[in-house]
């Protein structure tokens, strides 16, 4: 697993998460159970940890797409001028 975002976006993450698990602890010390602030939490929990290992699993998804898809268009681009006579 290999570093996939900046340092600065790193901290950006970090910071976000922190300030959802903070928000969300806040609301479950007055409203008890309530699962979108749960839900909330987990979020931010999930984006503390993206900070602290720099590795985002939807960025690693979405380059990968991306190289599929150039790789399919090289494939088709080829085929045109290459037929058959």
């Amino acid at each position: 697993m290999r570093p996939n975002i900046s340092i600065v976006n790193a901290l950006v993450r970090i910071t976000v998460g922190f300030t959802l698990v903070a928000y969300g602890t806040a609301k479950l010390t007055r409203k008890r159970c309530s699962n979108s602030v749960i839900f909330l939490v987990m979020i931010g929990a999930m984006k503390i940890a993206e900070g602290i290992l720099r590795f985002c699993p939807m960025t690693a998804f979405s380059k990968k797409c991306m190289i599929m898809v150039d790789k399919h268009n090289e494939d088709d681009s080829i085929e045109e001028f290459v037929q058959p006579s």
